[in-house]
């Protein structure tokens, strides 16, 4: 992999050269600046405000040079708008297609100056997390949060492309009304959903979208899978590979594992406790059934993630087996009396758990374009899993025997769940493609054909050559190979972890605070979940299918919660701020839904449930998206990734919240407690 050093003088286009971070220079400097604290030359108050003057000189420059081109990109674009006006009053063919070049020309100028503020803002990113791994803390979080807070904030003109919206927006309405439709000019606002797309919108688009920091539903949710995304592709030869490694079909059944897992979860929550009771247990062993799902995913998730090393088609068709076999051993304990059926029938449904293979699949097969659209499916499938779950046993109401085998509102959860692992496995066995893992992506330095200049005509036929002149002086590679003694230049750095003890040492303290608040959130989930069949029944009476539009509705909540923090209170408020808001908004929910008085009402249990699961659903997402941005990139990959980290951790809450259940029914019953 090339250093960044090296990318940088690459990429960058010559005549801009002096507007450029300084970023040899500020390795430099925070070399110094270790062996000076080492000498004790300077105190750390001292290299702290040195450090930050310097970057914010740097920033200062970057920002000015910034708003000098959108302002040349704006004359230009307004003096084009009067050529129009005149085209339009008097129209010509001729005209109108020079005007087009040369809106286009402004369009490349434009995806020119977005890929030189990536090319800033990965730079100043890198500097400051060389800067904290120097030093030994989080600088990145002081600065980055007092610069981007403040009335006057550079910062912010570099990580959320102030005023570029409105340059795209003026091009992408002055090319469409300039397409040629039958003598007549269309506004794309008249016809937005028919308007023919100019391809150089589509790539500035692209441009827009790999550069932006801001939180948008799409990254919530993405984030929310913790599929990191670590660096997107830079060519066009990776892009191709990831092209070719890319299925369709194959994206939609993991999605559809994804869906139908969650399903098979949450379909016996509603009749789980009069299952118990039928097999001659307390209805509190519902917590041991639920549980033990959870119990044996601790250990799937460790082996599919270790096998989708290797292949991804194989491991699907192993979990569909068993989740089949887990399925018609649920159902069937019925009629065997067992109750130590029913629970095998439960672990081999865990041991089938496909998550691990369903986000590696999205992280390492889906191209990085739609890399973070998938990874929201693969929230939206989730939660669309979980609210249907309960939903469908509220359905299956029915009772029959054939041929001495019952079908009841017990039973019949583990036959739908059956049949459905049977025609999925069917489909995946037709029509997944195993990606080729002989395709490697060529890490060396492109040749300099990569770096030509676009041309107009490439352009409209849709080719996405890169736009920036490669101009790589050797003597200051060289130079800067010299000086780059970080972790940047060194393989190991970049390599997965490779057992459960070094990804542990990858673990900040920032990082494990927030994989803890993940175990607690999801242990109050769980709790609520589980414990909801047997609440209800104890003190409303409520039947199965109360109990399953109950859990169905707040399932519902997920999406619609995801689209408004996402949308619009991401944006207005910090995720610190977020995740204390939420936390404490969770524990109010859980202190109301104590029983403190005579009376127990059906409105305290329902209000303190959502408000409990409507905050543990915020809280999950501001947590994930902060561990999304403060983890390791080396648990980006590999067996030991990050996305197997959080799903241990939410896992283990879910098998000790099951076991606390019965616990928990005893002080129901002597503390007359909803819930704890």
């Amino acid at each position: 992999m090339v250093n960044f050093g090296k990318k940088l003088m690459a990429d960058q286009i010559p005549e801009w050269k002096g507007y450029y971070i300084n970023y040899k220079l500020m390795k430099k400097k925070v070399k110094q600046y270790g062996q000076q604290l080492q000498q004790g030359e300077k105190d750390r108050r001292r290299v702290l405000k040195d450090f930050s003057k310097m970057l914010d000189d740097q920033i200062e420059k970057i920002v000015l040079f910034l708003l000098e081109q959108q302002g040349m990109l704006a004359s230009r674009i307004e003096e084009l708008g009067k050529q129009r006006a005149i085209l339009q009053d008097q129209p010509d063919i001729s005209g109108i297609a020079e005007l087009r070049e040369a809106y286009r020309e402004v369009g490349i100028d434009l995806i020119k100056l977005l890929k030189f503020v990536d090319l800033n803002a990965t730079g100043i990113r890198k500097i400051l997390k060389k800067f904290d791994k120097r030093f030994g803390y989080r600088f990145t979080d002081y600065y980055v949060t007092s610069r981007s807070n403040h009335p006057y904030s550079q910062l912010q003109q570099v990580f959320k492309h102030v005023g570029v919206g409105a340059v795209v927006g003026a091009l992408s309405r002055n090319l469409a009304e300039l397409q040629e439709r039958q003598g007549s000019y269309l506004s794309i606002y008249d016809q937005p959903s028919s308007a023919l797309k100019d391809p150089i919108i589509d790539m500035i688009n692209s441009s827009v979208d790999k550069l932006t920091r801001s939180t948008n539903f799409l990254r919530f949710l993405g984030q929310h899978a913790l599929i990191v995304d670590e660096e997107s592709p830079s060519t066009a030869g990776e892009e191709e590979i990831e092209d070719q490694k890319y299925h369709f079909m194959s994206l939609m059944l993991n999605l559809v594992n994804t869906f139908l897992y969650m399903v098979n979860t949450y379909i016996i929550v509603p009749t789980a406790d009069d299952y118990s009771v039928s097999l001659g247990a307390a209805s509190t062993v519902c917590g041991v059934v639920i549980g033990s799902m959870a119990v044996a995913q601790i250990f799937s998730s460790v082996y599919f993630s270790a096998w989708s090393n290797k292949s991804y088609f194989k491991p699907l068709v192993f979990s569909s087996i068993v989740l089949f076999l887990g399925n018609v051993c649920y159902a069937m304990a019925y009629d065997m009396k067992s109750l130590t059926v029913l629970i095998i029938g439960r672990l081999l449904c865990g041991m089938g758990s496909a998550r691990a293979v369903n986000r590696r699949y999205i992280s390492d097969c889906v191209p990085a374009r739609i890399r973070m659209q998938a990874s929201a499916g693969f929230v939206s499938a989730s939660a669309l899993g979980m609210a249907c779950g309960p939903a469908l046993a509220g359905l299956l109401q029915w009772k029959f025997k054939i041929y001495m085998v019952t079908f009841n509102q017990s039973t019949l959860p583990g036959w739908v769940m059956a049949v459905a692992w049977l025609l999925y496995l069917i489909w995946l066995w037709v029509s997944f493609k195993e990606p080729n893992r002989a395709t490697e992506v060529n890490e060396a330095p492109q040749n300099p054909a990569s770096g030509q200049t676009v041309d107009i005509g490439q352009v409209e036929n849709g080719l996405a050559q890169p736009l920036l002149m490669d101009s790589v002086d050797k003597q200051n590679e060289d130079e800067d190979e010299e000086v780059d003694e970080s972790e940047e230049a060194a393989d190991d750095s970049r390599k997965p972890a490779t057992s459960i003890g070094s990804a542990y040492r990858l673990l900040t303290p920032s990082v494990k605070v927030q994989l803890l608040i993940y175990f607690m959130l999801k242990y109050a989930m769980e709790i609520l979940l589980s414990e909801s069949s047997v609440i209800t029944n104890h003190y409303f009476s409520w039947n199965t299918s109360a109990v399953a539009i109950f859990l169905a509705i707040l399932g519902l909540t997920v999406l619609p919660v995801n689209a408004v923090v996402g949308t619009y209170i991401s944006n207005m408020f910090e995720d610190r701020q977020l995740l204390m808001v939420s936390q404490i908004t969770l524990l109010v929910g859980i202190i109301f839904s104590f029983k403190v008085t005579s009376t127990y009402s059906v409105v305290q249990y329902v209000v303190s449930a959502l408000v409990t699961f409507v905050s543990a659903e915020v809280l999950e997402g501001v947590n994930l998206s902060l561990l999304s941005s403060v983890m390791s990139s080396r648990l980006s990959r590999g067996t030991y990734n990050g996305g197997l980290l959080s799903t241990e951790a939410g896992t283990l809450a879910r098998v000790v919240a099951d076991c606390t259940i019965p616990g928990d029914m005893c002080c129901v019953h002597c503390l007359h407690l909803p819930d704890v």
